[in-house]
């Protein structure tokens, strides 16, 4: 069965040990929601299965439809079907949106395949109506100058584009107001669906009032510790992460 696998993960930035024996499995279809305080390894978590440079695996796996990733550059997990939608995407000023995706799409084919021009922008503009972005966003340097909101929307298209197996979200409501956020959830879920596994970083519930996971993380000193669904994001808003360090003390 398809899967993304996360066995025993180990990671450390330099000296330092961040995440502690992490194991996870995503589906694709299901959506998978991993909350807890500042510090506890989240975006670690999926920066290392990415492929980051600076993010080291001292032990454990990560496999893709039973395959290991680790020893693949992070355009070879890109091709293997990962993805991961930055906290802070950066900007890339004389590059337009059109011709970045263009070249994505393009790196993702096989050796001596040639995408063709007209059906790559056919593609491009029915994944835009899909999403409801204008389609003069294409002709905008990626990212620069933009809001907010509209280089979360610039990461959705490109997720669409890319059309992933496994789509890592790493707190992509950083930043957003309640407008924004709205307007970007409404892409994610457009998107969501049978062939897409997801797994949504974020500290706030208000996230998941849009996107409603089908199963919720609490992670804590690099490991999960406590597993639900949706209630489980309720209850952490309500109660915050001191009752579970405090569950966990009396372990």
């Amino acid at each position: 069965m398809s899967s993304l696998e996360i066995r025993d993960l180990h990671v450390a930035i330099g000296e330092k040990p961040i995440l502690k024996g992490l194991s996870l499995t995503i589906h694709p279809g299901e959506v998978h929601a991993l909350m807890g305080p500042n510090g506890t390894g989240k975006s670690t978590l999926s920066k290392a299965i990415a492929g980051h440079p600076d993010y080291k695996i001292t032990q454990g796996d990560v496999l893709v439809d039973g395959k290991s990733i680790l020893a693949q550059e992070p355009d070879e997990r890109a091709r293997a079907g990962i993805f991961l939608a930055f906290q802070y995407p950066s900007e890339i000023p004389g590059v337009s949106i059109a011709n970045f995706l263009r070249a994505a799409v393009q790196a993702r084919m096989g050796e001596g395949e040639e995408l063709d021009a007209s059906g790559y922008y056919k593609r491009l503009y029915q994944k835009m109506d899909l999403l409801k972005i204008d389609r003069k966003f294409t002709s905008r340097s990626v990212n620069e100058g933009f809001s907010g909101g509209e280089k979360k929307r610039c990461e959705i298209l490109q997720m669409a584009m890319l059309e992933p197996k496994y789509a890592l979200m790493d707190e992509t409501d950083s930043g957003l107001d309640i407008d924004a956020l709205r307007i970007v959830a409404e892409g994610v879920n457009t998107l969501r669906g049978p062939k897409l596994g997801i797994l949504m970083i974020t500290h706030y519930q208000r996230l998941l009032n849009y996107i409603v996971p089908d199963f919720v993380h609490v992670m804590y000193d690099g490991r999960i510790v406590k597993s639900g669904d949706k209630s489980l994001a309720l209850e952490l808003e309500a109660r915050g992460y001191d009752w579970v360090k405090r569950e966990l003390a009396l372990i």
